[in-house]
């Protein structure tokens, strides 16, 4: 796996957002007031100060050794903890996307057919519980392996690690489904490289900035027949100026 093209592989879905057809719109007027968005579904913005879930230190250091070889620092851009993708997760597992709120774990009704039916197993611990074990199971494996911590090991020794995890052949712990747990780091490190800042990720703007993305501009319609060009725009983001 490429590291940097494992981000830039989502660049053309995400620009895709500032480029809409030409249709056409009516203005609403005397909108029913019952119909506005509630508190719970407006963007709620990171929580300033501290750490969270991610407590442990040498769990941080190991998840920050490992976001960064996902997406390491060049030319193109900062490297993922330089991004904050280190404190947007921690915020995000310290709401409601950590503790499953939206997952079904009850466990299914017949766990002999699950992986026939649904392709791969589901998952009965939320996120948060996924990365605290997760993150165990790592630094135990490193000091099995090679008797240091994760984070303390070459980029080389990493990049063989996480390279066995992607590809199902090297697991951490009989209890962590370890492919599955690399695919929700390098899930959780594009997210966090490419969300709007008010989350905790994406400082200044970087992974916007590296792909092109104007971000969360209100209007977009004075640059719509302006096609396969570079707008010189400078990104937004929904966090207020004042």
């Amino acid at each position: 796996m490429n590291r940097r093209e494992a981000l830039f592989s989502l660049s053309s879905l995400v620009a895709s957002l500032a480029v809409v057809p030409r249709v056409g719109a009516r203005e609403l007027h005397n909108v029913p007031p019952e119909t506005p968005l509630n508190a719970d579904h407006l963007p709620q913005p990171a929580r300033l100060g501290g750490y969270q879930v991610l407590t442990d230190e040498t769990a941080r250091k190991n998840l920050t050794a490992v976001f960064d070889r996902l997406i390491p620092a060049d030319e193109h851009g900062p490297s993922a903890s330089e991004a904050g993708c280190i404190e947007f997760i921690d915020n995000e597992l310290a709401g409601d996307y950590g503790s499953g709120a939206a997952l079904y774990l009850q466990g299914p009704l017949r766990p002999e057919n699950e992986a026939a039916l649904m392709g791969s197993p589901q998952f009965l611990a939320p996120p948060r519980e996924r990365y605290l074990a997760g993150l165990q199971a790592l630094e135990a494996w490193a000091q099995r392996t090679y008797h240091t911590a994760f984070h303390a090991l070459t980029a080389d020794q990493i990049d063989a690690c996480l390279t066995g995890l992607e590809s199902g052949q090297l697991t951490l712990a009989a209890d962590v489904d370890s492919r599955a747990f690399f695919e929700l780091m390098l899930q959780n490190a594009r997210e966090g490289y490419l969300a709007d800042p008010m989350y905790g990720g994406n400082k200044n703007m970087a992974g916007w900035k590296m792909i092109g993305f104007p971000g969360a501009r209100y209007d977009y319609r004075p640059y719509i027949d302006r096609r396969n060009e570079d707008l010189g725009l400078i990104p937004v983001s929904l966090i207020p100026n004042d």
